[in-house]
Protein backbone atom coordinates (compact mmCIF):
# COMPACT_ATOMS: atom_id res chain seq x y z
CA UNK A 1 0.00 0.00 0.00
CA UNK A 2 1.53 3.99 -0.59
CA UNK A 3 1.43 5.91 1.64
CA UNK A 4 1.48 9.88 1.51
CA UNK A 5 4.13 11.86 3.17
CA UNK A 6 3.78 13.98 5.81
CA UNK A 7 4.45 17.39 5.84
CA UNK A 8 6.55 19.55 8.36
CA UNK A 9 4.19 22.27 10.56
CA UNK A 10 6.02 24.58 12.88
CA UNK A 11 3.86 26.65 15.43
CA UNK A 12 4.72 28.43 18.90
CA UNK A 13 2.29 28.19 21.56
CA UNK A 14 1.94 29.22 25.38
CA UNK A 15 3.07 26.66 27.25
CA UNK A 16 0.23 25.95 29.39
CA UNK A 17 -1.16 24.93 25.86
CA UNK A 18 1.38 23.03 25.20
CA UNK A 19 1.31 21.22 28.62
CA UNK A 20 -2.09 20.40 27.96
CA UNK A 21 -1.49 19.16 24.84
CA UNK A 22 0.93 16.75 26.34
CA UNK A 23 -1.46 15.65 28.49
CA UNK A 24 -4.26 14.76 26.51
CA UNK A 25 -2.00 13.19 23.94
CA UNK A 26 -0.98 10.71 26.89
CA UNK A 27 -4.22 9.90 28.23
CA UNK A 28 -5.37 8.87 24.65
CA UNK A 29 -2.44 6.97 24.35
CA UNK A 30 -0.95 9.63 21.22
CA UNK A 31 1.95 11.74 20.18
CA UNK A 32 2.07 14.79 20.17
CA UNK A 33 1.26 15.03 16.19
CA UNK A 34 -1.08 12.79 15.88
CA UNK A 35 -3.33 14.65 19.11
CA UNK A 36 -2.83 17.46 17.45
CA UNK A 37 -4.06 15.60 13.89
CA UNK A 38 -7.35 14.54 15.49
CA UNK A 39 -8.27 17.70 17.18
CA UNK A 40 -7.96 19.23 13.89
CA UNK A 41 -9.70 16.51 12.34
CA UNK A 42 -12.68 16.65 15.28
CA UNK A 43 -12.77 20.68 14.70
CA UNK A 44 -13.07 20.48 11.23
CA UNK A 45 -15.93 18.00 11.40
CA UNK A 46 -17.55 20.04 13.68
CA UNK A 47 -17.39 23.09 11.85
CA UNK A 48 -18.14 21.51 8.50
CA UNK A 49 -14.76 21.68 6.62
CA UNK A 50 -14.68 18.67 4.56
CA UNK A 51 -10.62 16.76 4.74
CA UNK A 52 -10.34 14.69 1.89
CA UNK A 53 -9.36 10.85 2.83
CA UNK A 54 -5.66 10.05 1.83
CA UNK A 55 -6.05 6.84 -0.10
CA UNK A 56 -3.27 5.45 -2.67
CA UNK A 57 -4.08 6.58 -6.18
CA UNK A 58 -6.51 4.63 -7.67
CA UNK A 59 -4.59 2.18 -10.82
CA UNK A 60 -5.82 3.16 -14.15
CA UNK A 61 -8.23 0.72 -16.09
CA UNK A 62 -6.63 -1.33 -18.95
CA UNK A 63 -8.13 -0.41 -22.13
CA UNK A 64 -10.39 -3.19 -23.39
CA UNK A 65 -10.22 -4.31 -26.55
CA UNK A 66 -12.27 -4.34 -29.69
Amino acid sequence: MATTKTTTLTFRIEPNIKEALCIAADRDHRSIANMVAVMIREHCARVGIPIEDKQAPVAAKPKSRK
